[in-house]
């Protein structure tokens, strides 16, 4: 974890007694994250995935199961699974991190019998802002309204991806 990482305990709680762990996930380059913890505390940060100078191709993917691998030891077991689906990007290079980081996320979920699940860009706006197109300040404000401090707006859609999970579909995928 880094000095961007977060730990808020929810201001539902009833929400939380006896859950398992869920994840959510604002899948890029720069990785928004939420974790519902089985005690009920919500940890938020970001993980960059940039390739280094010298790495290969895959480096960034390994990087990333890795990652999967050690938040699910530290927060999990992890329960369930969900992520912002995107279906147009800005440009090929986003499209091409996007699908591998979501190829390397199923994958590593399915070998461990997590579910996941997938919710539409418009869906988390809505519910976040009321918004279905709301911009990347709307959206930070949102999360920052519910009593949380994200870095930027991989954060917040992480966090707002959780607070939707949890509170329309139970948190589970």
């Amino acid at each position: 974890m880094n000095a961007q990482d977060q730990i808020l305990p929810d201001a539902r709680p009833e929400l939380h007694r006896g859950t398992q762990s869920i994840l959510a996930l604002d899948l890029g380059t720069t990785t928004g994250w939420a974790v519902r913890g089985f005690d009920g505390l919500i940890t938020s940060g970001t993980a960059s995935f940039r390739p280094g100078r010298y790495d290969g191709g895959g480096m960034r993917y390994l990087r990333f199961t890795n990652w999967l691998t050690e938040l699910d030891r530290l927060s999990g077991p992890i329960a369930a699974i969900w992520f912002e689906e995107v279906r147009a990007h800005r440009g090929v290079d986003a499209s091409h991190v996007y699908g591998g980081l979501l190829g390397v996320l199923t994958s590593w979920a399915e070998l461990r019998g997590i579910p996941y699940a997938g919710t539409p860009v418009g869906t988390i706006k809505r519910h976040a802002t009321g918004r279905g197109n709301a911009n990347k300040q709307a959206m930070i404000d949102a999360v920052r309204a519910r009593g949380f401090s994200p870095a930027d707006d991989n954060e917040a859609d992480a966090i707002a991806i959780l607070l939707w999970a949890i509170e329309t579909q139970g948190g589970l995928a």
